[in-house]
């Protein structure tokens, strides 16, 4: 079972990390995952990959661009990109040359197409800009993807099947 990640980088209020953690191996045990596919961004992304290899499982990584490195707004998030990317059994290298919402967007999307279900890390408001969670979600209930939807800000988990 191949899980996939999209979620915010920016987690409100920090206190929701350590849920999310418990909230997302959960999910992973309960769907029996042994894939989980995830493009590494900072915040959701990064914790759900960071799980994902505590509990053995495989990550495939999807990364958006070429110079993706460069949009990481901290040095800090950038290399645990580099550290959770070197340990991903799988790579797959989407064709931008550069970073932008239309590379965001086509990696979000390239992890429901190929992903058995998803985890969606997201505070149910509108997104900010072009591929943002709420993007991912809205193309994920229209390819009929199920998916679990964590809420830190409430600590609400909700299952949402087709």
């Amino acid at each position: 079972m191949r899980v996939g990640i999209s979620g915010h980088q920016n987690i409100q209020p920090e206190s929701a990390v350590a849920w999310l953690e418990a909230a997302i191996r959960e999910s992973l045990a309960t769907q029996r995952a042994s894939v989980g596919v995830s493009s590494l961004a900072a915040g959701a992304d990064q914790i759900f990959a960071t799980v994902v290899l505590e509990m053995g499982l495989d990550l495939a990584v999807v990364t958006p661009c070429i110079g993706y490195e460069s949009s990481f707004e901290n040095e800090e998030s950038k290399a645990r990109f580099i550290r959770l990317n070197d340990r991903a059994r799988f790579h797959h290298l989407m064709d931008f040359p550069s970073p932008s919402e239309q590379a965001f967007l086509a990696a979000g999307k390239w992890i429901i197409d190929t992903s058995d279900s998803m985890i969606f890390i997201w505070d149910g408001r509108p997104a900010r800009g072009l591929g943002g969670t709420a993007d991912i979600v809205a193309y994920a209930r229209a390819k009929t993807v199920p998916f679990v939807h964590l809420n830190p800000t409430d600590s609400s988990i909700a299952r949402h099947a087709p």
